[in-house]
């Protein structure tokens, strides 16, 4: 579920920023005044706090996300609801610095990174949860997921930060979290092509050669391209998982995934399909945005697909166009050694991240919005809407989207989009209520595809957040690393032959012993140990 952000903050977001900020008074936890309304454990405050016209300003460090407040099915209600209006500011890490920098702080912010050093010092510029709640709603301990908030602790013992698609052992265990990368292929040509087995290299490569022989028009093979900061897209840690490569080694080790056997093994494959033309030089050039309009019209004949739940949209686009042309998930590459795939989503870590600033002008109301967002009420209105406008319970209680609904989400993704927004409004969202509380198939464009990845899904708890902090030399270190292995990468899928193949991956094993990454392992293995007292392993 991580997009990167790019770009500047438009000019008239600024000026939008300058103009709502918060109060501009830092306040602290001990000097919040009282509660303007009676409190009551068991009713959340939002109910009780009759005050009106609150407004709050939310910067959320992503350029592409919807600003819009109040105009769709999700925010009108949230705006009735709560008495509130948001004011959405966004931008990108250059924004977030200088926010900082400057010290006139929004009264929310939500960043994508719970270990980056804006959030952990946050006690220098955020207030904390469980004591705000304490002083102004109480419901609030109800509904928040006390692993996760222990999960976001900060050594000075209070929680700041509540993240989006935190998702707990129980959650896993229940099964009740849906998968979102997988191997798929165009249906039509599958069919066509005789829905051949691609599971080995030698079977890969000749379903590969079947398309391109039957479908010139199309690339047999795509995947979400390279990124920014060292980002392999699809094909990196994704591709691990699908492998089921081991996450730590025999002895209980962290494990260096990128060098093991089946993984470069698949690598390879991959090479010996670039050299057959089955992979188009543009994979490495092409943005998401580009890759995702070619998903949209079908052009590719497979793809390794990684964030189905963000390329939903596209396939649905691609299914409005041409039902025929629908993408479906089949096993594709498995790993030689025997090993299942061990899909991964969403940890205790979550994705976004979201604060209350210790500059906040309505310190009652910001709570009040996480209590919100994170009740059933909350998780309903951003996952099915309003019930009797957009969706209606059944006789089982579960909660069933009405048929117009259904209709512009297969047939107008994008109208749909920005009349419901389901989904869209993500802060506080959770991968399994939508299968714990509705029955509705997914869209036909991902509904095959998030069944393919049922049971395949485990947790990796014990390697999240077990990179060197930043700012260290070790994190410096590993951001070379991952930068060169992102080079490294694409070069071995463009290498000339299995010489020059063997070259790069003997010249990276050699950059990782003059870059001080023994260094690393060592702070990887000595985090893997708090997880393992934190999550009582």
């Amino acid at each position: 579920m991580k997009r990167k952000v790019l770009g500047f903050i438009s000019i008239i977001s600024l000026a939008a920023f300058a103009g709502c900020s918060g109060s501009g008074a830092e306040i602290s936890i001990d000097e919040l005044e009282e509660p303007r309304y009676e409190l009551d454990e068991n009713t959340p405050a939002w109910q009780l706090d009759e005050e009106e016209n609150v407004e709050l300003t939310w910067y959320v460090n992503a350029e592409w996300f919807d600003r819009a407040y109040g105009e769709d099915v999700i925010t009108k209600k949230l705006k009735e609801d709560l008495n509130l209006d948001i004011n959405f500011v966004t931008g990108d890490d250059s924004n977030l610095n200088t926010l900082f920098s400057g010290g006139d702080l929004p009264d929310l912010i939500t960043i994508f990174d719970g270990q980056s050093q804006s959030a952990l010092r946050a006690p220098t510029w955020a207030l904390p949860l469980r004591e705000l709640a304490d002083q102004y709603d109480p419901f609030f301990h109800q509904v928040a997921q006390e692993q996760t908030l222990d999960w976001y602790q900060l050594e000075d013992g209070y929680t700041y930060g509540y993240p989006s698609y935190s998702n707990t052992i129980d959650d896993y265990e229940a099964d009740i979290i849906p998968g979102s990368d997988a191997f798929i292929i165009r249906e039509d040509i599958y069919q066509a092509i005789g829905e051949p087995e691609m599971s080995t290299p030698e079977q890969f490569l000749e379903g590969l050669q079947l398309i391109k022989e039957e479908f010139p028009e199309v690339v047999p093979f795509a995947f979400r391209g390279f990124g920014s900061d060292g980002d392999v897209g699809s094909i990196g840690e994704t591709f691990q998982n699908h492998l089921g490569v081991p996450i730590v080694d025999e002895s209980g080790e962290w494990y260096n995934r990128n060098l093991d056997d089946s993984y470069l093994e698949w690598i390879r494959t991959f090479n010996e399909a670039y050299q057959m033309g089955l992979i188009s030089d543009d994979n490495f050039s092409d943005d998401n945005t580009v890759f995702e309009e070619k998903v949209e019209q079908g052009k590719y004949g497979s793809i390794f697909a990684s964030g189905i739940a963000q390329l939903s949209g596209s396939l649905q686009t691609n299914v409005a166009r041409d039902a025929d042309q629908r993408y479906i998930a089949i096993d594709g590459p498995e790993n030689q050694e025997g090993n299942e795939p061990t899909l991964n989503q969403a940890g205790l870590s979550g994705w976004t991240v979201t604060y209350i600033t210790n500059k906040v002008s309505d310190p009652q109301k910001a709570i009040q919005l996480f209590t919100y967002l994170l009740s059933d009420e909350g998780q309903y209105l951003t996952t099915f809407g309003v019930e009797g406008e957009t969706f209606d319970f059944n006789e089982e209680g579960k909660a069933v989207l009405r048929d117009e609904v259904l209709q512009m989400r297969n047939d107008n993704p994008e109208e749909y989009k920005k009349n419901y927004r389901l989904g869209e409004f993500w802060f506080f969202g959770h991968d399994g209520f939508a299968l714990e509380h509705g029955e509705n198939e997914a869209s036909v464009a991902v509904d095959q595809i998030q069944k393919w990845t049922k049971g395949k899904l485990k947790p990796q708890f014990l390697i999240e957040n077990t990179a060197p902090d930043q700012g260290t030399a070790e994190a410096r270190s590993l951001v070379n690393i991952n930068s060169t292995w992102a080079t490294t990468l694409a070069s071995m899928i463009r290498a000339k032959d299995d010489d020059d193949f063997d070259r790069l991956v003997n010249e990276y094993e050699d950059f990782l012993e003059t870059n001080n990454f023994s260094a690393i392992e060592t702070i990887r293995n000595e985090k893997m140990d708090e997880n393992r007292e934190r999550l009582g392993i």
